[in-house]
């Protein structure tokens, strides 16, 4: 513990950003980072505690507090306030692959289960974790850790997500032909076509791709494994299964087949498609331009909606959620160090979106086929119509972001046969991973479902030893 008497001298200040007028106008990121004494300060709030929750016991049991991938929080605070950026970084890369991502787009867990989080006021762990990150990019201390020996072993991994690159990544350093297999041009999964430059530009995950492949890491893009997934079984020692949960959660209701209906993974790859100056493959423009957008779904996905149709010029945002709206503040006696339900404002809604709560759309209607209104009414905490609030909303462009139910079924997993769950996701434990098929494996999303960036990578990470101790006998990779 370096600064003993840190958190009773020094309050929270963490980064801000740029204002909405600035921001608004472009697809940069906006956050401004504190300055290096600045984020020595926040370091130096951090106690040390004797049971420090932010560290996470997620690979224990899912769901429990703190960091899924079990960073060592209190010790690199410690390394930052001494001064020893260098080996903060060696200490945040022993458990996190890409601690630059989460640094950015993680939602902080971590600062949730912090025990200065009992009176509001937890260390900036993300802020600090990002500053290591870049700095560690920026003094070239990330380097390629080719292994000593190859093993002679050849592995494909399905998906470049943040769950396949984890795995891809664990699995070349201990000496295996590493294949990683995207149907898109580029790397990345959902980090390159679902989070918005704005909240992480691609820069971020191109060097970690040009990193993997100084590693030994082949990539194959443009490839979608279907039908020729059974041959890869005969191609290779193992198969990763990293895709997403694809399938995305619809509205069936009267007015769906009207046009300016769109599900969210339609609409945000689009505009990281223009931003990097990638072609459409053909697809019709979905643009939020001079147009009113309802946004359905209150989660990130709808945010992120929010974020980039300002950006296009909509007219005006609304985002409409069926859950009631949460508490302003926490019951920390009920919640901590769990991750509380409350009020939440992203930056994207923060830029002008209105939120409504208990809403359900029941159709839509419009003219010449195209959407025009939303016909919605104000529910219950059964989520019942409430009699009498019906009510209408003008729109030229609906998003669906109610999430993802499971991955999509036809093709690779049907052709290979892989068992599911009751969900709807690829069976396979978090002892092994090991799917129902022999030699075939599964992490992230297709495996557990809907979920965050940190767990896909935790996940990657230990599917990634789970294949090594399988194909070896034995395994030297950390968790």
């Amino acid at each position: 513990m370096g600064k003993i008497t840190g958190f009773l001298e020094i309050e929270r200040h963490d980064r801000k950003y740029a204002p909405v007028s600035e921001r608004i106008k472009n697809y940069r990121e906006f956050v401004v980072p504190l300055s290096e004494k600045e984020t020595r300060d926040q370091a130096a709030r951090c106690m040390n505690c004797g049971i420090p929750y932010c560290h996470g016991t997620g690979s224990v049991a899912p769901g429990t507090p703190g960091c899924p991938v079990n960073n060592q929080i209190p010790d690199f605070n410690d390394l930052v306030y001494q001064d020893n950026w260098e080996e903060a970084s060696r200490n945040l890369h022993s458990t996190n692959n890409f601690p630059e991502v989460t640094g950015r787009i993680c939602p902080a867990p971590c600062e949730a289960s912090c025990t200065l989080n009992i009176d509001d006021n937890p260390v900036t762990i993300k802020t600090i974790e990002c500053a290591i990150a870049d700095r560690a990019w920026d003094n070239g201390w990330v380097k390629p850790e080719i292994p000593a020996h190859k093993t002679g072993k050849k592995i494909a991994v399905v998906g470049s997500g943040p769950a396949g690159l984890a795995c891809a990544q664990q699995l070349a350093r201990a000496g295996h032909d590493v294949h990683v297999f995207e149907k898109y041009a580029k790397a990345g999964g959902l980090l390159r076509y679902g989070i918005p430059d704005f909240k992480m530009e691609k820069h971020v995950v191109d060097r970690r791709v040009t990193q993997m492949e100084a590693e030994g890491v082949t990539f194959h893009y443009g490839i979608h494994v279907g039908a020729d997934a059974r041959d890869m079984l005969n191609q290779y020692d193992a198969l990763a299964l990293t895709g997403g949960a694809e399938a995305a959660r619809d509205l069936p209701i009267p007015g769906r087949d009207l046009d300016g209906i769109h599900f969210a993974m339609d609409f945000l790859p689009q505009q990281n498609r223009r931003v990097s100056n990638e072609p459409l493959a053909g697809a019709p423009d979905i643009l939020a331009n001079g147009k009113h957008v309802v946004v359905i779904g209150g989660g990130d996905t709808g945010s992120d909606c929010i974020g980039t149709s300002f950006r296009q010029g909509a007219l005006s945002v609304t985002q409409l959620e069926i859950m009631p709206a949460p508490p302003e503040h926490e019951d920390k006696g009920l919640t901590w160090p769990n991750w509380p339900l409350k009020m939440r404002t992203s930056s994207s809604q923060a830029e002008g979106a209105r939120r409504e709560y208990a809403v359900l759309t029941q159709r839509f209607s419009g003219e010449n086929g195209k959407v025009k209104k939303l016909h919605c009414v104000h529910v219950d905490e059964k989520f019942k119509p409430v009699a009498g609030s019906e009510f209408e909303i003008d729109a030229e462009l609906v998003l669906l972001a109610m999430g993802f139910v499971h991955p999509v079924h036809e093709g690779l997993l049907k052709t290979l046969g892989v068992d599911l769950d009751p969900r709807g996701n690829v069976r396979a434990n978090t002892s092994d991973y090991q799917t129902s098929v022999p030699n075939v494996f599964s992490a992230g999303d297709m495996r557990r479902g809907q979920s965050l960036v940190v767990w896909a990578i935790r996940e990657g990470r230990l599917c990634a030893r789970a294949i090594d101790q399988f194909l070896m006998g034995a395994t030297n990779l950390p968790r």
